[in-house]
């Protein structure tokens, strides 16, 4: 070239033409990594916007990469990966999660926004050393959860919500230290619970799965205050294990088979909502306080034995459909007049009476079931539609009645 030719004669020219041949092209492909810009070039090319969406319409490769939406970078290596638009409502993508994710040797921060991604999940999530942070919810991911997964020894969120994975738990997933959240509803897992070993696991949501068998009592670890298991098939007794569980603040275990009793110190944690209903419970129900929860359901079990004062305290209480005797007691009545009380279910029980005066005005805002237990109910109320039409039980069902 003529000028680089005469560069002695004009020294800033040259410069100048240096300049323009090398540095701005540079600057559109030299801030990132080669490898993690061909990654996300086979990423883009396995996804989709969905209709609505205009996610990738800032994924032009003619330009900086670590401008793109949902793109963060450190340095040359993008560190966060957000794929989609995360304002509620908003489309998702559609298409497949390509294996060149692995790549991306940096990442810390994986999402994906709810949306129409298909297919399995790549092996090469494993080489995602400095993964912290995997939420891949509410698509359609099916399979089995890799096992090499356990390799991700910096992970610290887990949420694969809502999807159709299938097959067990891999074990060696409880195995990761530094785990805090685990999110696996709404999937079709089957098999047993692994047992987790990080300590700082707070939230473990399993619920609505497959999962079988019996869970440990030291399976799980203290630092639980979040704990769901409802809608799968798990079985044994619970006891031992809930009386470690003592940072709890939410606890449902619901539509399970859970059998015998359950520890009078789980009321003294600071749970706000407790959900044992539809199990096989058993025995008397005796916290060791006065119970400070707002919402209690323990329907639908065989729970016996008279009904404890010290759970008048509680807004929402269902209490139907066990086996309680005796009578209801008098704080019971003083609270669901006073509006203490929103929502006081005991029908099919075998309780005996309760003292409450007929002409008592119930507030709107209270709602009290008496059906189908050793008394004809003194006050006529609203009952919910499954509790049938019967007031009473038969004469035969209740001792005291045919003595």
């Amino acid at each position: 070239m003529e000028v680089m030719k005469n560069s002695s004669k004009y020294p800033v020219l040259s410069v100048i033409f240096l300049l323009v041949l090398f540095y701005i092209p540079l600057t559109a492909f030299a801030i990132l990594d080669p490898l993690d810009f061909l990654a996300l070039q086979a990423i883009r090319k396995s996804l989709d916007d969905m209709p609505g969406s205009n996610f990738f319409s800032s994924w032009d490769f003619t330009s900086d990469p670590c401008n793109f939406g949902g793109v963060y970078c450190e340095a040359d290596k993008v560190i966060a990966l957000n794929l989609g638009d995360p304002r509620a409502g908003s489309p998702g993508l559609s298409g497949r999660i390509d294996p060149a994710i692995g790549k991306l040797s940096a990442l810390a921060e994986l999402s994906i926004v709810p949306g129409r991604i298909m297919g399995s999940l790549p092996q090469t999530l494993s080489q995602l050393k400095n993964l912290r942070f995997l939420a891949i919810s509410k698509n359609f991911i099916s399979g089995e959860i890799p096992p090499a997964l356990v390799e991700l020894q910096s992970l610290q969120t887990l949420d694969l919500s809502y999807n159709q994975l299938s097959g067990g738990i891999p074990p060696a997933i409880g195995t990761i230290r530094s785990l805090s959240n685990v999110i696996l509803c709404h999937n079709h897992f089957t098999g047993l619970i692994p047992s987790f070993t990080s300590q700082t696991l707070t939230r473990l949501d399993l619920k609505d799965n497959n999962l079988t068998g019996a869970i440990s009592p030291s399976s799980l670890p203290p630092s639980l205050q979040y704990l769901s298991l409802s809608n799968n098939l798990l079985n044994g007794p619970v006891d031992v294990l809930l009386a470690r569980l003592n940072q709890l603040n939410y606890l449902d275990l619901s539509s399970n088979r859970f059998t015998g009793s359950i520890p009078g110190i789980l009321f003294t944690f600071p749970i706000t909502n407790l959900q044992l209903h539809r199990n096989f419970f058993a025995g008397p129900v005796n916290p060791l306080g006065q119970v400070t929860i707002t919402a209690v359901d323990l329907s639908y079990n065989r729970f016996s034995g008279e009904i404890s004062p010290l759970l008048s305290t509680v807004q929402n209480l269902y209490l139907n459909n066990n086996k309680f005797t005796g009578q209801v007691p008098g704080g019971f009545v003083d609270k669901l007049l006073s509006a203490g009380i929103q929502i006081l279910y005991l029908q099919h029980n075998y309780l005996t009476g309760i003292e409450i005066n007929p002409a008592s005005d119930i507030p709107l805002t209270s709602s009290l079931c008496l059906q189908y237990n050793c008394m004809v109910p003194p006050v006529k109320t609203t009952c919910p539609l499954k509790a049938g039409d019967q007031k009473t039980r038969p004469t035969d069902q209740c001792p005291e009645w045919r003595g």
